[in-house]
């Protein structure tokens, strides 16, 4: 840790934090996503400024979003299913495939190279928004969502990609449910209770990959650091069920608009990354 750090700059980054986790919370509710796509870059310029060890930069930040996504991504899927919005029965049959998901995720989160799962996402935001953006009522796959074991396995995938990028998979569970006729509404609700089911055991293999690894800040489980935690975690669950409201005050052509212009810009950040 660097001594030098002045005490205007630590009370710039607690600002910064609130209005991330602020952001983070709007987004849960308003998407039915965790927001690891704000939260990791967020992060990771604290560690930097704080001096952390470029080696373990990105899992402390990776490990703490997964911790702080777990009450707002609970508190999204509660603002949600208050509403009835929530396909309870699709949530239940894809429960255990996307907690394997994570556990492999967890496994593999340190040896996977991270260019990989960049281009990775960048891909598949891109396809998700196109879709959003320009994408028909005809553009479906079927009228429901098949008793199919691939569908097992997307929700597997979900898991796997989701805990490695710090993410709460529910742009990928949208966008399956909005392929196959469900409503954009009835989509995003449902994509927040999976938020939950990734974080919860993403954050617990985040805390033991980490545990006892040399140069974390202070207040550190492994790689979960609880004084970002403390910070953002308000803030976040405070904001969430405003996004919820608004989810469902906006008309369906809308709201997919807003997605796909969301999915886009993330798009776009890890392409710009990757080719920059």
């Amino acid at each position: 840790m660097d001594p030098g750090i002045s005490a205007g700059t630590i009370a710039l980054l607690v600002v910064a934090l609130g209005a991330g986790g602020l952001v983070t919370g709007l987004l849960a509710g308003l998407f039915g996503i965790g927001g690891g796509a704000i939260l990791v870059p967020v992060l990771n310029e604290l560690w930097s400024v704080l001096g952390v060890d470029p080696a373990i930069r990105m899992h402390l930040a990776v490990g703490t979003s997964l911790a702080i996504i777990i009450p707002t991504s609970l508190k999204s899927f509660s603002a949600h299913r208050a509403r009835g919005a929530v396909d309870l029965g699709l949530l239940r049959r894809l429960a255990i495939p996307v907690v394997l998901g994570v556990a492999t995720g967890s496994f593999v989160a340190s040896i996977s190279p991270s260019v990989v799962l960049k281009w990775v996402w960048a891909v598949f935001a891109s396809v998700m928004a196109v879709k959003m953006l320009w994408g028909q009522d005809g553009w479906r796959l079927g009228d429901d969502i098949p008793k199919s074991w691939l569908v097992e396995l997307y929700a597997y995938f979900v898991g796997l990609i989701s805990t490695l990028l710090s993410i709460g998979g529910g742009a990928y569970i949208t966008t399956l449910m909005t392929l196959y006729g469900r409503s954009i509404h009835q989509a995003v609700a449902t994509a927040s209770g999976f938020g939950p089911l990734i974080a919860i055991p993403g954050a617990l293999g985040f805390i033991v990959a980490g545990w006892n690894v040399p140069g974390l800040p202070p207040l550190s489980l492994g790689y979960v650091n609880l004084i970002g935690a403390a910070v953002i975690i308000p803030a976040s669950v405070y904001a969430a069920p405003w996004g919820a409201r608004i989810a469902h005050g906006i008309p369906r052509r809308k709201l997919e608009i807003w997605f796909g212009c969301f999915l886009a810009a993330i798009a776009i950040k890890y392409l710009v990354e990757l080719l920059g």
